[in-house]
């Protein structure tokens, strides 16, 4: 995925599982241009994962093999409470 094509990833981002559009939507309205390239990428793939995978490391029910993921997912998690509840 071209993490400079803003349109396909905010595509991406539309999980259709509540809890994972209020985790990920918000943290890629708000959060996306501040990421590093490489945080860019492996944003990108994560959104290639499957939906039980991404909900399970969301709720912190196990965490992803690869580093990187893992790294993404602490990003989601830390950003979206330091901004607090977002409303949907």
């Amino acid at each position: 995925m071209d993490i400079n094509n803003k349109a396909r990833i905010h595509w991406a981002c539309r999980r259709g599982m509540r809890e994972l559009d209020i985790s990920i939507m918000p943290f890629f309205e708000y959060e996306y241009d501040t990421l590093s390239h490489d945080e860019k990428q492996h944003f990108a793939r994560l959104l290639e994962c499957d939906d039980p995978d991404l909900f399970n490391w969301l709720m912190n029910h196990g965490k992803p093999d690869d580093q990187a993921l893992q790294h993404i997912i602490h990003l989601i998690q830390t950003r979206n409470k330091n901004r607090g509840p977002v409303a949907m």
